[in-house]
């Protein structure tokens, strides 16, 4: 049976979030709320729950995960930046794209994509989520919560906890969050390409 936990969406709830941290660090599978839509959530270099959030979600081992992350500089750990997109990161984090960079020796090489070496990573702009990044002190493995056959996430927490409360250890309700996706710029070449539309609009990179 998972925890369920009522996080303000303005003004988490210290006492909350460091319990929500403690469940993540000690291996738990979460579901926490995002700016663009719910997401399973665990702990980057925790290997069990990885392969629970893959059998939830039906993945194969090529599937592009995202390391959500706390500012720019904690980009610059795991991803590699050039000047380029140095900029656009900057003009565009916090926000609702997911910047696709070259994975440094910082991320686990099963997170990468096995033949680009790339890695997906995105600064959220969602309180809850910068409060449980902030008290963690590094990067979340995540991927949307979206169930297989269905086309898009879940986003009622209590339908999520109706059907996903034995699954995993913690749902946190943060409130509608919607279903949207995030826009996907793959920043591996020369310049920026989008390769998947999402809720951020293309004309807000130029």
């Amino acid at each position: 049976m998972s925890q369920f936990f009522q996080i303000h969406p303005d003004n988490p709830q210290a006492r909350l979030i460091k319990q929500a941290a403690e469940i993540i660090r000690g291996g738990g599978l979460a579901i926490i709320p995002t700016d663009c839509a719910y997401a399973l959530a665990c702990q980057l270099e925790d290997k069990r729950a990885l392969e629970r959030v893959k059998q939830i979600r039906q993945l194969s081992d090529k599937h592009n995960f995202t390391l959500m992350c706390r500012d720019l500089a904690e980009i610059g750990t795991y991803g590699r930046v050039d000047n380029t997109a140095y900029r656009l990161l900057k003009a565009h984090t916090p926000g609702v794209f997911t910047f696709i960079l070259d994975g440094t020796r910082e991320v686990p090489r099963r997170l990468m994509n096995p033949k680009k070496r790339t890695i997906g990573i995105r600064v959220p702009d969602n309180n809850i989520v910068s409060a449980l990044l902030e008290e963690l002190g590094e990067p979340i493995l995540s991927t949307s919560l979206i169930m297989p056959g269905d086309d898009m996430p879940l986003s009622d927490p209590y339908e999520i906890r109706q059907m996903l409360e034995h699954a995993v250890d913690l749902v946190i309700d943060g409130g509608y969050c919607g279903i949207e996706a995030t826009t996907v710029v793959d920043m591996t070449g020369d310049g920026y390409e989008i390769i998947r539309q999402g809720v951020g609009q293309m004309e807000e990179l130029d």
